[in-house]
């Protein structure tokens, strides 16, 4: 399993109290124990420009990234591992309504692995497993840290999202920090082919599309208590409106840990509407 502490990006003493705050366990318990009582605050996003790009990997070496009980889906001795990076559309709290329009749109990066099923005490639903999650926003990052147990975030010292009409760009730069690294250039193409590792296990571009974006929870592990966190999301993404792309450039942080067996396989998601609707200690 890999370790997910934070460490910020920039040397010096504000980086080394941002990391305290964000690694700091006695808080999180506290926190825990007071929102466990308190119904979940739902939060809103209207997302777009989500940029996805996967690896057939080895899933022995994707399992060893797991904890015990979490049962990696696998095909072949083969696992998808996917990075999608998008920009936020006024990411907080559904609360405030139209208000929420005020909040910023950082960009966020999600990394995952695809569950079999779900571990025991979560319904048995679509879910994925996060690896990492990057962000460009401080006081994002720090408030995910905070107040979550499900994103792992990591600050980049660095990060960009580049969608044009032809092209999909997105990097991560790491700077001294625990954020992986990312680079990826795609052309957006009208062809929806999927090579031949691909269509040995889903068939055809949009099976492998639905499988690959369409999600209802997703857990991480909490190394404070050694637990997973189950969290449900709604991620309505419209089949119809996802585009092919052709990477042409794909380095990732996690790669050396995650042999690929397979070409990248990458689209884009122009728009979706995304719901954080619970989350729980397992």
């Amino acid at each position: 399993m890999q370790d997910n502490s934070y460490r910020h990006p920039r040397v010096g003493w504000p980086g080394r109290l941002f990391a305290a705050l964000a690694n700091c366990t006695r808080f999180a318990n506290l926190r825990q124990a007071m929102m466990s009582r308190l119904p979940f605050l739902t939060l809103h996003s209207d997302v777009r420009d989500v940029v996805y790009v996967s690896w057939l990997v080895d899933a022995a070496a994707a399992q060893q990234l797991l904890p015990a009980g979490v049962t990696l889906w696998q095909r072949g001795g083969k696992t998808p591992f996917t990075v999608l990076t998008y920009r936020h559309g006024h990411f907080g709290p559904a609360l405030p309504g139209p208000l929420r329009k005020l909040l910023p749109s950082p960009l966020q990066s999600n990394w995952r692995l695809y569950l079999e099923h779900t571990p025991a005490g979560a319904p048995d639903v679509p879910c994925v497993y996060f690896l990492k999650n990057i962000m460009d926003s401080l006081p994002h990052a720090l408030g995910t840290r905070l107040f979550s147990d499900i994103l792992p975030t990591h600050l980049a010292a660095g990060m960009t999202l580049e969608v044009s009409a032809t092209q999909a760009n997105c990097t991560i730069a790491s700077g001294a920090g625990s954020a992986p690294a990312l680079e990826v250039q795609a052309e957006i193409t009208a062809a929806h082919c999927l090579d031949t590792d691909w269509q040995a296990l889903f068939g055809n571009w949009h099976d492998a599309v639905a499988f690959l974006a369409c999600q209802d929870a997703a857990i991480a592990h909490v190394p404070r208590n050694d637990q997973l966190v189950f969290g449900e999301i709604d991620l309505p993404v419209d089949l119809d409106q996802v585009q092919a792309l052709t990477a042409l450039r794909a380095e990732c942080g996690l790669l050396e840990q995650l042999p690929p067996v397979s070409k990248p396989f990458a689209f884009l998601v122009p728009k979706v509407p995304f719901k954080a609707l619970s989350e729980r200690l397992l």
